[in-house]
């Protein structure tokens, strides 16, 4: 459970991210602001790589 929550995140994290950096030096593709898209994405990211790396699932028994 806790592997497919990092996947998530760290998959949602990258598109926020690259939209983000898209808006902010080029073309803003969404609504939102485009410095909130890249520091959340950022965020995003890091936390999805780090419960990857750091965290293990047990099985349930």
């Amino acid at each position: 459970m806790i592997r497919i929550l990092a996947l998530i995140l760290t998959i949602g994290g990258m598109i926020a991210l690259v939209l983000g950096v898209l808006g902010i030096f080029g073309n803003n593709l969404v609504a939102l602001s485009p410095w909130a898209l890249a520091i959340l994405g950022g965020i995003f990211f890091i936390s999805g790589v780090s419960m990857l790396k750091y965290r293990k699932d047990t099985p349930v028994e």
